[in-house]
């Protein structure tokens, strides 16, 4: 195997991270849901990068309840209905051409919403990860053209499917997340291992007592 790299200027940097579905309130009382691929964690506070004239940046600015739905792999379909959409109207200027406004964006996408327990915006059912949050900080990026938005986790609903049995915890052997790679879509492979502070490990849960 070769050591030398080529030195390259991809146009993205969309190098394998989850996707998540935002559903935040409109001015008017509905709510708006849409697709994004900049989210990491820091403890119980989420991270999301958001395109400065979106809808959701525009709804969080104002109204800074949302929640961060967590689809499975086998939901990219209803994902890439979403991605081509804004709930901007007018359609801002760098979207023209390539999306169009639709105001029902659950509908758009094949899903249904259901009531969440501490934000308004809905949660979107049928996603095995749905994280009801508030955003706490919002601040332009280096360039401007974006916002990043510091999110704390206020409660978090998991299909009992992917929950270790008598636990907290999720369980990654049975949790997928939708990954956006380079703008395809994948699933995770097989595991590889686990880190040394993992908390479901082969016997770890029997030797801590669950």
């Amino acid at each position: 195997m070769t050591t030398d790299h080529l030195t390259i200027t991809p146009s993205i940097l969309y190098f394998g991270t989850p996707v998540a579905l935002l559903s935040t309130e409109n001015e008017d009382g509905s709510f708006n849901l849409a697709p994004m691929s900049s989210a990491w964690a820091l403890g119980q506070v989420v991270v999301l990068g958001l395109g400065g004239e979106s809808q959701t940046a525009h709804n969080l600015a104002a109204r800074p309840d949302l929640v961060i739905n967590l689809p499975e792999p086998g939901q990219w379909t209803a994902v890439e209905r979403l991605a081509p959409l804004t709930g901007r109207d007018p359609v801002p200027e760098r979207k023209r051409g390539a999306f169009r406004h639709e105001p029902a964006k659950f509908e758009a996408a094949g899903l249904r919403p259901e009531p969440s327990e501490t934000v308004r915006p809905p949660r979107a059912a049928g996603c095995p990860l749905q994280l009801e949050a508030r955003a706490a900080r919002i601040r332009p990026d280096l360039t401007g053209m974006f916002q990043v938005i510091e999110a704390h986790v206020l409660r978090v609903h998991a299909d009992p499917r992917i929950v270790v049995p008598g636990t907290q915890h999720v369980d990654p052997s049975a949790w997928s997340p939708l990954i956006y790679n380079f703008r395809h879509y994948f699933g995770l492979g097989e595991e590889l291992g686990h880190t040394f502070r993992s908390e479901t490990a082969p016997g770890r849960l029997t030797a801590r007592g669950a």
